[in-house]
C-alpha cells in the first residue's frame, strides 16, 4: 500500500507540474495574441496617415528654410535693390558706379577662383599619376575612335589584293573566238620588222 500511495503522490505531483506548464504556455500565447492584436488594420492606417502628415510638414519646413536661406544669401551678395524711379541724375550715376565697381570686383574674384580651381585640378592629376607610378599602375591612354566602315574598306582591299582574278578565268581556245584578220597575223616564229631592227 505504501507503494500505491507513493505512486499516487508522484502522479499527482507530475500532473500538478504539467498543469503549471500548460498554464504558463497559455498565458504566453495570450500575451502574444494581445500584442499582435494591438496593431489592428485601422490603427495601422491611422499611423500611416500620421506619418505622412508629419513627413509632409517636415518637407514643407525644410523648403521654407531653404527658401529663407536662399533669400538671405541673395541679399548678402547682391544687396537690397535701390529705388531709382524718383532718383536724380547724380544719384543714378552714383548707383551705377557702385554696381560697376561691384561687378568688376566679382569678376576679379571669379577669375582668381577659376585659376585656383585649375591649379588644384592640375595638382590632383599630378599626384594621382605619381601614386599610380609608385603602385606600378599606369594610366591607359584614351583610344581613338575609328569608323567601322574604314576598317571594312581596308579589309576588302586586303582581300582583293590576295585574290587573283587571273587564276579564276577559264582557258579558251583562241581559234574559236578570233576574227579572220587576226588569223592573218604573222606567226610567232616570224618576227615583225621593228623587232628585228636594232
Amino acid at each position: 500500500m505504501a507503494d500505491d500511495e507513493e505512486k499516487k503522490r508522484k502522479q499527482a505531483e507530475t500532473d500538478r507540474k504539467r498543469a503549471e506548464v500548460r498554464a504558463r504556455l497559455e498565458e504566453a500565447s495570450k500575451a502574444k495574441k494581445a500584442k499582435k492584436g494591438f496593431m489592428t488594420p485601422d490603427r495601422k492606417k491611422k499611423l500611416r496617415l500620421l506619418l505622412r502628415k508629419k513627413a509632409a510638414e517636415e518637407l514643407k519646413k525644410e523648403q521654407e528654410r531653404k527658401a529663407a536661406e536662399r533669400r538671405r544669401i541673395i541679399e548678402e551678395r547682391c544687396g537690397k535693390p535701390k529705388n531709382v524711379d524718383d532718383a536724380s541724375e547724380e544719384s543714378l550715376k552714383r548707383v551705377l558706379r557702385e554696381y560697376h565697381n561691384r561687378i568688376t570686383a566679382l569678376e576679379d574674384q571669379k577669375f582668381d577662383l577659376e585659376y585656383v580651381v585649375k591649379k588644384k585640378d592640375y595638382e590632383i592629376a599630378d599626384l594621382n599619376s605619381q601614386v599610380n607610378d609608385l603602385r606600378g599602375k599606369f594610366m591607359k591612354p584614351t583610344l581613338k575612335k575609328v569608323s567601322k566602315y574604314e576598317n571594312k574598306f581596308a579589309k576588302l582591299q586586303k582581300k582583293a589584293a590576295e585574290f587573283n582574278f587571273r587564276n579564276q578565268l577559264k582557258q579558251v581556245k583562241k581559234k574559236e573566238f578570233t576574227l579572220e584578220e587576226e588569223d592573218k597575223e604573222p606567226k610567232k616564229s616570224e618576227k615583225a620588222e621593228w623587232q628585228t631592227k636594232k
